[in-house]
């Protein structure tokens, strides 16, 4: 884990981080000019600290051009993510169950963009091994517009780890990749699933890949070899969730 704070900008962002993860807000600046009455009596009734927002706190925490919208919010990550083992424990082991694991997935906007569509299009979680993959961090919630505080986001020790204990507990594990591949219009998904997204330019790593029940693929027209991993994502839990509403 890199980084144990991190901050979110403006009032759509913290809404949803009162709302679904209180736990891990551990203080609000904020600009009662442009703060309007019902997210502050939101932020009182929760306890949360508050300071004012002032320009030098604007700019030193905040990248260049990033809207505030005169409210920041100060997000404990360790409170924010789960451990893996704790989430094991909870985790529902019966069809239509999705999770999402990366393996080195190193660019914050498609974290981002993958937590959205996780959310969105019903997965249970999206599991982050502490090495090799992109850190949580402003820019991962900003692009999740929100979504990070809506799904489980859990760290766990490797991929390969993460991959072989979901295994043993009954799902099967999908690898997306390019050629070669079991086209995904063509899978059932009749079992509970784990996704693993690779490296935006090497993919998902040999030994995964190997473990994995299934290696599956995108069809794409000859006008192009592939999809940023980010939207690969989307097009694979699509996929799952429309054929998943037709086997449960």
């Amino acid at each position: 884990m890199k980084q144990n704070k991190v901050f979110t900008y403006g009032r759509h962002a913290l809404s949803e981080a009162l709302k679904y993860a209180p736990h891990a807000v551990t203080k609000v600046y904020l600009d009662n000019r442009q703060v309007d009455t019902k997210l502050r009596g939101q932020i009182d009734r929760l306890g949360i600290p508050v300071a004012k927002l002032s320009e030098g706190m604007a700019r030193s925490d905040m990248k260049s051009g990033t809207a505030h919208q005169g409210i920041i919010g100060s997000i404990s990550v360790p409170q924010l993510v789960v451990p893996f083992e704790k989430f094991l424990e909870t985790l529902e082991v019966k069809p239509g169950v999705a999770v999402v694991l990366l393996d080195g997935v190193q660019d914050p906007h498609n974290v981002g963009a993958i937590i959205r569509s996780s959310a969105g299009l019903g997965a249970s979680a999206v599991i982050m091994p502490e090495r090799g993959n992109a850190a949580i961090t402003g820019a991962v919630l900003k692009v999740s517009s929100g979504m990070a505080f809506r799904i489980a986001l859990v760290h766990t020790a490797s991929a390969k780890y993460a991959a072989l204990e979901l295994k043993k507990k009954g799902f099967k594990i999908y690898s997306l990749a390019g050629e070669g591949a079991l086209p995904i219009n063509k899978e059932e998904f009749k079992e509970p699933a784990v996704f693993i997204l690779g490296n935006e330019g090497l993919g998902v790593e040999g030994e995964i890949k190997a473990l994995s029940d299934k290696v599956l693929a995108i069809p794409m027209d000859p006008r192009c070899e592939s999809l940023n991993v980010a939207a690969a994502a989307a097009v694979a839990l699509y996929a799952w969730s429309v054929r998943d509403k037709d086997v449960v």
